[in-house]
């Protein structure tokens, strides 16, 4: 009698991307062990025991509700209705359901009331960009795309405290202090022309005096982020024969008028943008738009300017969180994916590239924060913190956008296939990341504007003072790094050179300096507690100033990476 054959087992159990034991993050303030410790040391217990329970809330909406809310939001951008049914122009943006959760999450965090509510400004004034950061740190790990919108908003009510009247201060700072959703405005700056481009002296909008304080804006402006907000600060030139900058005024327009109708902006399009795609950014006409002058005539420059430092700092912060959601991802893929015999982090290729990553991660989130805590202190009077802030914030701006951008590609290649693959969130950061080095100014403008800052303000001696205090704190690294302290007496001989070679001496002067900066920061915020992630870290950024020669170095073990990736869990 035959036998029947045998049936081959598969092996279903071993036929699997990950082992069961895999848990993604669930909460990411809790798994934050560096920002949980900047916090505990850099803030006062007030401060910190006001926002510790909503940071802890978002950390677990930022792993969990806001995932599935922002992927969708992304895969269903913003639609532009220009007229409805009976041929009336509305010019209304219609919104993934989801996006309208993200934005309650926001409110909810109170990373806006934080800082603009009236009570909290006298009980937390002084700490209250650090609080309200440290939730849009959590909040943009999920969504990139709509804290671009929650930017501008932070940006508007800077610019109507400074420098709007008190009428209108009482009247529209609620407004974005609300913790109600519905009440929100949401603000936004009308900045870009086509002409002008980053050459902002270009721009050719006009502004004709109306009545009282108010103006009919005239023109189109080429690249309008959050185009639905409530409240926008508008660039228009008041006196065609004032050329440049110095021609222009600032605008207060408010979508709707005091009469209640529509204060009239064409929407010609929305943007196909490559990336941050759950947000309106749209080509917008003005046809006797209403604005109210905020300042004098000529000033605007200036004070949109005080918006536009903030957004860089925004811009940093966008890109540092890209970079932890991406590491997290990659980290905890890496801990579980086994590949030719043993898990994928236990190889040492892999174990290299984490190390440079993490380091990367660790350094641009010591110097962000330092740049947000020189700006609690410059708007509380510091004038020392204010000179520094006026270099760090390009500074911080063109490398965090830059080494964001390598920092998510890198990631998204050591999970392989499985990174590139819209089910995941790494795309969706790959093309969220990409616009940072972009926005408020691409990188050769940052590194114009460290020049003017180096010049017009005393940032760069206070960065020297401060760089050659924090490294004599690190007796086995001081010798080096003063010897790359003192190649950067170059410096001292930019202003003789001509424009063009003081513009192309800018860039390596600057990398050098921005990197010799970060290791002094590390040293300086060294402790027992977090040496386990930033003492690897500074052996990292020191192997850029002086590599190694030994090409048979044994790279870090895994244990000194999972030490350094402390804070990804």
């Amino acid at each position: 009698m035959l036998k029947e054959p045998t049936k081959a087992k598969y092996p279903a159990e071993k036929n699997r991307v990950l082992p069961e034991s895999f848990q993604p993050g669930i909460n990411f303030y809790q798994s934050d062990l560096m920002l949980q410790d900047w916090l505990q040391r850099e803030l006062s217990v007030v401060a910190l025991s006001y926002m510790h329970s909503k940071l802890d809330r978002l950390g677990e909406e930022a792993a969990g509700v806001m995932n599935e809310y922002s992927l969708n939001a992304d895969k269903y951008p913003p639609v532009l209705q220009p007229r409805n049914a009976y041929g009336e122009d509305i010019n209304e943006i219609k919104f993934h359901p989801d996006y309208w959760k993200l934005m309650n999450i926001a409110v909810a965090s109170e990373m806006f009331h934080v800082k603009w509510d009236k009570e909290l400004q006298t009980k937390l004034g002084d700490e209250r960009h650090q609080l309200g950061f440290s939730a849009g740190y959590l909040y943009a790990m999920s969504e990139s795309g709509q804290y671009c919108p929650l930017c501008m908003t932070d940006g508007v009510a800077r610019l109507i405290q400074r420098y709007c009247n008190e009428e209108d201060k009482a009247r529209l700072l609620p407004k974005i202090a609300t913790l109600n959703p519905k009440e929100l405005f949401t603000g936004a700056m009308f900045l870009t022309e086509k002409a002008g481009g980053s050459d902002v002296g270009a721009n050719i909008v006009t502004a004709n005096y109306y009545k009282d304080d108010l103006y009919h804006l005239n023109g189109e402006k080429w690249f309008c982020s959050n185009a639905n907000a409530d409240l926008i600060f508008v660039l228009a030139r008041t006196d065609a024969s004032i050329e440049g900058t110095k021609g222009l005024s600032i605008f207060l327009v408010e979508k709707y008028l005091s009469d209640g109708s529509r204060n009239p902006i064409r929407m010609i399009r929305l943007k196909d943008k490559l990336g941050v795609r759950s947000m309106a950014s749209a080509e917008c006409f003005l046809t006797n738009t209403v604005g109210k002058l905020v300042g004098k005539e000529g000033e605007g420059f200036q004070v949109m300017a005080d918006m536009i430092n903030l957004s860089r700092l925004y811009n940093s912060i966008a890109a540092i969180s890209a970079s932890r959601r991406a590491l997290v991802e990659v980290y905890q893929f890496l801990s579980h994916r086994v590949s030719f015999g043993k898990k994928a982090i236990e190889h040492a290729l892999v174990r290299q590239k984490l190390a440079e990553l993490g380091a990367i991660q660790v350094a641009n989130f010591y110097i962000t924060w330092r740049a947000i805590q020189a700006l609690d202190k410059a708007d509380n009077g510091d004038e020392r913190e204010a000179h520094l802030l006026r270099l760090l914030t390009p500074m911080i701006k063109r490398c965090t956008a830059a080494e964001g951008v390598y920092v998510v590609r890198e990631s998204m290649e050591l999970m392989g296939g499985l990174g590139y693959i819209e089910d995941t969130v790494m795309p969706k950061l790959m093309r969220d990341v990409m616009v940072l080095p972009i926005w408020e100014g691409a990188g050769n403008i940052m590194l114009l504007d460290m020049l003017r800052a180096s010049f017009k303000s005393k940032g760069l001696q206070i960065m020297f003072e401060e760089i050659g205090m924090y490294i004599q704190l690190d007796a086995e690294y001081a010798t080096i790094l003063n010897k790359e302290l003192l190649k950067l007496t170059a410096f001292e001989r930019l202003v003789s050179q001509e424009k063009e070679v003081m513009e192309a001496a800018a860039k390596p002067l600057f990398e050098r300096l921005t990197l010799l900066y970060k290791i002094a920061l590390l040293i300086r915020h060294k402790n027992e507690y977090n040496e386990a992630w930033i003492a690897p870290a500074i052996n990292q950024l020191i192997q850029k100033i002086q590599p190694s020669e030994d090409v048979f170095a044994a790279p870090m073990s895994k244990e000194g990476v999972d030490a350094l990736m402390a804070w990804t869990l």
